[in-house]
């Protein structure tokens, strides 16, 4: 940096100001100083600097699920968004087995200016680790059910999306409808089948029922599927809460059981995954509203790094159901006459 003074004319505060796209200097100058910068091979150091100013621009992820393609779909926007806002992404994976306290210990460890939580709940004694360290917590898709005063959470309205998903099923002829959950402990699992159950009572029918997946994998809807779906019993209409369970069931329905879909079984999904859209899978589905979480996700990350609070409480953010063909039925079949409830 004295070198790049010493060439331009400069002094040293200045040629440092230039390269904080923030600080008050002559665009002229930037430019000239970032030019003669490039023809030296000279890089400022993130690191040295954020000895200096106590300020690392870290934001810490913790991400504990990898099998879920909706978390690498939002950690690549995510990410890319963070990095356009001149923040580094910092990306801790709890690995199966491993307490996710663990994980946030490692990442703390790194002095993160703020700690997105995506696809974990953390507990208490997390929570009070993070308060210790002076660590702000933004939770994104999920939330805990004690949520801290001083945390934020961003998530999409997934009791509103729930009923939505009801009100299309039904429509499209649904008499029994079940719902398929995934990891039962999650925010996300209580929100959406409570939309779906409330919905669907309010419509005059039973409540539907309530099959256990146990995790939101691929292999958990296919397994879950061919113990629910055989004999006379069996649901007419099935919402998975997330997409890649729709998909296990949507192939073992298919090519296990034999059921065409949606003539003999109705099946709906959550988050709109790229998967969704595929022929193969052409899956109805409730959009998570992702471009609208992560910029407001975002915005709350540069207001803490300019030493503001984050804002508090739970922001819900409504989706966009999504109308394929795993639940429209053909010209010409139409759906079957809702019985009369009084």
């Amino acid at each position: 940096m004295k070198d790049l003074a010493r060439d331009l004319g400069m002094s040293v505060a200045t040629v440092a100001r230039a390269f904080h796209p923030e600080a008050t200097v002559a665009a002229a100058t930037r430019a000239a100083v970032l030019s003669r910068a490039e023809v030296l091979g000279y890089r400022s150091n993130p690191l040295a600097r954020a000895i200096i100013t106590r300020r690392t621009r870290i934001v810490g992820i913790l991400l504990a699920e990898m099998d879920n393609p909706f978390y690498p779909e939002a950690l690549a926007r995510l990410t890319a968004a963070l990095q356009e806002a001149g923040f580094n992404a910092m990306l801790v994976v709890a690995s199966p087995g491993q307490p996710v306290e663990a994980a946030l210990r490692l990442l703390l460890s790194y002095q993160p200016e703020i700690a997105v939580s995506l696809a974990t709940s953390l507990g208490s004694e997390a929570a009070a680790a993070c308060r210790a360290a002076g660590t702000p917590v933004l939770f994104l898709n999920r939330h805990p059910e004690d949520l801290a005063p001083d945390a934020m959470a961003i998530v999409c309205d997934n009791h509103r999306g729930g009923a939505r998903v009801a009100d299309h099923l039904i429509e499209a002829g649904a008499r029994r409808p079940a719902f398929m959950a995934g990891q039962a402990d999650t925010s996300t699992n209580a929100e959406r089948f409570a939309g779906f159950r409330d919905r669907c009572i309010k419509r005059g029918l039973p409540p539907p029922r309530h099959i256990h997946a146990g995790t939101f994998t691929y292999k958990a809807g296919h397994a879950a599927a061919l113990s629910c779906l055989r004999g006379a019993e069996r649901p007419d209409a099935l919402f998975c809460c997330n997409d890649i369970l729709a998909a296990g069931v949507l192939d073992a329905a298919r090519r296990d059981l034999g059921l065409r879909v949606p003539e003999d079984l109705l099946i709906a999904g959550f988050d709109d995954i790229a998967l969704a859209a595929w022929p193969s899978y052409d899956l109805s589905t409730l959009r998570q509203p992702l471009g609208r979480i992560v910029a407001l996700a975002v915005e709350q990350i540069e207001h803490s790094a300019r030493g503001g609070t984050l804002a508090g409480g739970i922001i819900r953010i409504p989706g966009e159901f999504i109308p394929r063909g795993s639940t429209a039925r053909p010209r010409g079949d139409p759906a079957p006459e809702q019985e009369q409830t009084s």
